[in-house]
């Protein structure tokens, strides 16, 4: 069960559209990040930290967030962000 801070910002950020390539889209967008939220919050200053992060606290992150294939690698992360980036995550801030 999330809480309440949890589900607003996932409900924030979940409006965001999604760039990228549907047919090769393996990890979803507000999963990225989300994990990318909380583990910058946590301290994670890189991508690979934010990866780290996230194998770490994958049981408790699995309790709101869907990761249908697991954590995503610090690429995808990076990619993701990246991508989001430029289309409205900032505007979300």
């Amino acid at each position: 069960m999330s809480s309440p801070s949890i589900s607003l910002l996932k409900s924030h950020f979940g409006a965001l559209d999604d760039p990228r390539a549907q047919h090769s889209i393996e990890h979803l967008l507000i999963d990225i990040v989300m994990i990318t939220i909380c583990a910058v919050i946590c301290g994670a200053e890189s991508w690979v930290e934010v990866e780290t992060y996230g194998k770490a606290k994958q049981t408790w992150l699995g309790t709101f967030l869907e990761l249908p294939h697991g954590i995503p690698s610090h690429d995808t992360i990076e990619r993701g962000v990246i991508k989001c980036c430029g289309m409205g995550v900032s505007k979300s801030f």
